[in-house]
């Protein structure tokens, strides 16, 4: 668990937890770019997927904020995709949220690498 992560955990609230809940979470932290970044990690929850959204009050986190964030949740190594589902599968409960998603189970399949 990186220290800057838990120094960001939200205690109390809805959403408030400890440190016993490891990388699931709520954590409010200042991103690379400076500006405050909302983050929910539900961490490793049985379903076959790790998850980690994150937002901003006044705009979409952008490339360099997203991979800062993988990189606090994820090794260096590891496979973490955003989606683009169809449009008749999106639900948008937040207008500048990304999310980032891990498969616990199955390798994701990846281009070549001249191609990423």
């Amino acid at each position: 668990m990186p220290e800057k992560l838990e120094a960001g955990r939200v205690r109390n609230g809805g959403l408030g937890s400890d440190a016993s809940y490891g990388l699931a979470g709520c954590f409010v932290l200042m991103g690379p770019t400076g500006a405050e970044l909302k983050i929910i990690s539900g961490g490793k929850d049985g379903s076959g997927w790790e998850h980690v959204s994150v937002s901003l009050d006044r705009r979409t986190p952008n490339w360099r904020e997203m991979c800062w964030i993988k990189d606090l949740f994820w090794p260096e190594d590891e496979c973490v995709v955003q989606y683009h589902p169809p449009a008749s599968k999106h639900i948008n409960l937040h207008p500048n949220c990304l999310h980032l998603w891990r498969s616990v189970d199955v390798a994701f399949p990846m281009p070549p690498a001249i191609m990423v």
